[in-house]
């Protein structure tokens, strides 16, 4: 895969406005991977524990910058386990808001939530209040667990719908831009 092919790629499908999301660690895997920019290649960043396993795939809206100078996260809700690289047609659902601790600095850490919508594939849900009862105490129990034992807190301090969710991907795109010395778009 080339360098260019991720780093260029829109942060929306223009035809429909979904975000794009490329899983890096797919559901059901105790192996988290992160896409290495200047390589241009999906790296294996750590093993979870014995036991835990990411829920769904998670991934990234790429030509977005987060607050942590990472591509903004999202979590996709789906069934079946996508593959790295994978890229994904994303409708959002709206954000779990957090703060994340380590070190003793805390830094703002949201989640965002979506689901893959294609012409074939109608969305299960449209904002986070559609979801089964319960599900999000689950996606905020794992991110939780899997922080502490990275040896960070995290504190869900919030959740928001999908409005919140465009926000955040908005504020990502303008801030990939500037990192990148696009000051007219």
């Amino acid at each position: 895969m080339s360098t260019q092919g991720l780093t260029h790629l829109p942060a929306r499908d223009p035809g429909s406005g979904l975000v794009h999301v490329v899983v890096d660690t797919p559901r059901g895997s105790r192996n988290k991977f992160k896409y290495d920019e200047k390589l241009g290649l999906f790296r294996l960043s750590k093993v979870l524990p014995l036991g835990a396993c990411f829920p769904y795939d998670f991934g990234f809206i790429p030509s977005t910058r987060a607050g942590d100078g990472d591509p903004v996260d999202v979590l996709v809700l789906a069934d079946e386990p996508a593959f790295p690289g994978c890229l994904l047609p994303v409708r959002l659902l709206g954000v779990i808001r957090a703060e994340q601790t380590e070190k003793g600095k805390t830094v703002q850490n949201d989640r965002l939530l979506g689901v893959v919508e294609t012409p074939y594939n109608p969305p299960m849900a449209r904002s986070l209040d559609e979801l089964p009862p319960g599900r999000l105490d689950e996606i905020e129990h794992f991110f939780v667990s899997y922080n502490r034992a990275e040896g960070r807190e995290f504190r869900p301090t919030g959740r928001e719908g999908p409005e919140v969710a465009e926000e955040l991907v908005e504020a990502g795109m303008r801030s990939f831009r500037k990192s990148r010395g696009d000051k007219g778009r």
